[in-house]
């Protein structure tokens, strides 16, 4: 009897020491539900202001057509396809829009390895040129051959995708997923001097830990650029016009000349898209479309932070705590200020961006051997973190939608090619907190 009793209550003593450790694992949260108030315009925009705001929601939720000039290579068919997650400015939603897109319309396109129905929309570079010289460039994932739509058919274009089961065999594709558009204006505001001036003041911590942020230029004025995961934009219009051109094939004031140039496939065959200069009395309706893209982005808010994530105010309080505690904010800077602007309603605005704007060395784990302007193949600018709460996939390409694992990922050793991680600190910090503080960091994260 006694030895029996003395099983039992070893059995119970182990179950009581199981419980808490399965309690306090931590997990990420997950996304949070809803749009919120994402999408919306910035509070305090002009009668005027708005209207370019409106014209520019619209302009950014349609589709392109083949009259409209849309391909003949492309990504996808319209910002909104890629910009909605969890609203229209966003990143990639949950389920994939290119994988019925490949054959939309008759379209004779077959899917990439790395495009899938519960996987992020990506755009694909390639790292080297046939000759081993560094390309970087994007290579459009479809084309328009043989699609159909409205009165325009495309039966006639013959060109052909691109070979990526061999680039991806050759270990020569890198991927990116979409920025959210949220809030941009805000950024495009701060002022270099503010960006120099916040960097400085991190300088002996950043030191101390091997943290060395630099900022991608412009490589004519030496001006900061900031936009894009390399910070490879110097512009929203710039960004705007690029994405048009490049990811939907539509030219434009801002990039003229084709992708492809292949006459078969030219259904307009002028640039595609310029402002209306005659017989159009309406200021926001006659710019470009790309100048509508710009608009929106310049005046859409930011995201909004929410309370309402497991542990509710006083787990994500511990959690942000935790989260500068452990050096994550001397590259994700909680916030930054604009400076002058002709638009009042970003006019000297705190932006709780979470980030310095700077590009860093994230070493091997994360290198994609893609340089873009100062920026070399294993650095990135650090991403902006509002809204992250609301965001299906991490990293810049896509490559996990668990928060914990992305963390990590932000951790690794020099390996030959690549320097380590000036993020090794943080991560080390970080993997030596209790489950708890993790769980309260998590939290932190996903009410961003």
């Amino acid at each position: 009897m006694e030895s029996r009793r003395l099983k039992i209550a070893t059995l119970l003593a182990l179950a009581s020491c199981a419980v808490p450790a399965m309690t306090l694992a931590q997990t990420d949260p997950g996304v949070r539900p809803g749009a919120g108030a994402n999408g919306g315009p910035l509070p305090g925009l002009s009668t005027g202001e708005l209207s370019f705001f409106t014209e520019g929601l619209a302009d950014f939720n349609s589709t392109e057509e083949t009259d409209e000039g849309l391909g003949p290579r492309l990504n996808l068919d319209g910002c909104v396809s890629c910009h909605s997650q969890p609203a229209v400015g966003g990143t990639a939603p949950a389920i994939n829009p290119q994988v019925a897109f490949a054959t939309a319309f008759g379209q004779r396109n077959v899917l990439p390895s790395f495009i899938t129905r519960t996987g992020p929309i990506r755009e694909a570079r390639f790292k080297r040129n046939p000759d081993g010289t560094p390309d970087g460039g994007v290579h459009s994932l479809f084309v328009i051959s043989g699609r159909e739509d409205g009165s325009t058919s495309a039966a006639g274009c013959n060109i052909q995708q691109e070979n990526f089961a061999q680039q991806v065999a050759n270990n020569n594709v890198s991927l990116r997923i979409p920025t959210p558009v949220f809030g941009l204006g805000l950024i495009e505001q701060i002022s270099d001097s503010a960006l120099l001036a916040s960097v400085a003041a991190n300088a002996q911590a950043n030191a101390a830990v091997g943290i060395t942020p630099r900022f991608n230029r412009n490589g004519n004025d030496g001006t900061i650029s900031r936009f894009g995961w390399k910070a490879q934009n110097q512009s929203i219009l710039i960004f705007s016009g690029e994405a048009y051109n490049v990811e939907m094939g539509i030219t434009n004031q801002t990039f003229q000349v084709e992708r492809d140039e292949n006459p078969n496939c030219q259904f307009a065959t002028v640039p595609n898209d310029v402002t209306t200069t005659d017989g159009e009395p309406n200021p926001a309706a006659a710019v470009s479309g790309e100048e509508k893209f710009a608009f929106f982005m310049r005046f859409v808010a930011g995201p909004i932070a929410s309370t309402t994530v497991p542990g509710g105010s006083a787990s994500i309080s511990r959690g942000r705590t935790a989260f500068l505690n452990a050096g994550c904010g001397q590259c994700h800077t909680p916030s930054l200020q604009t400076g002058n602007s002709t638009v009042a309603a970003l006019r000297n605005k705190t932006v709780p961006l979470f980030s310095d704007l700077a590009i860093h060395n994230m070493g091997p784990g994360l290198a994609d051997e893609i340089s873009q302007g100062l920026a070399r193949g294993d650095e990135f600018r650090t991403a902006p973190l509002w809204g992250l709460g609301q965001r299906v996939f991490f990293l810049h390409d896509g490559r996990t939608s668990n928060l914990i694992t992305a963390i990590t990922a932000h951790g690794s050793n020099n390996n030959g090619r690549f320097q380590s991680s000036e993020a090794n600190a943080s991560i080390n910090r970080f993997n030596a907190l209790g489950a708890g503080t993790k769980q309260d960091i998590l939290n932190f994260l996903r009410s961003l």
